[in-house]
């Protein structure tokens, strides 16, 4: 299960950046990794990792993320110190 989670950090990753990334796959990489997902206001979703947090909103109806939400990720997960480098020591 943990070679998924990698994979699916390093497809958040990679350039250009992917659209076909499923949210849903994300919330579990992230979970997997040590964040704390609180649901909020109609599809938004804040993402607590260490002393960071961001807000997020799901995609509806699709599944997959928009690229601009998974560069917004990438950029949270740099500040976070998650990257799939260091991805053993979140």
């Amino acid at each position: 299960m943990a070679s998924r989670h990698a994979r699916c950090l390093a497809a958040v990753f990679e350039e250009p950046t992917r659209a076909n990334i499923v949210w849903a796959d994300v919330e579990r990489m992230l979970v997997h990794y040590g964040a704390e997902i609180q649901e909020r206001a109609g599809s938004a979703v804040a993402i607590e990792l260490g002393h960071y947090v961001a807000v997020f909103h799901r995609p509806h109806p699709q599944k997959e993320a928009k690229r601009y939400a998974i560069r917004n990720l990438r950029d949270f997960l740099i500040t976070a110190g998650l990257t799939p480098r260091n991805e053993d020591d979140p």
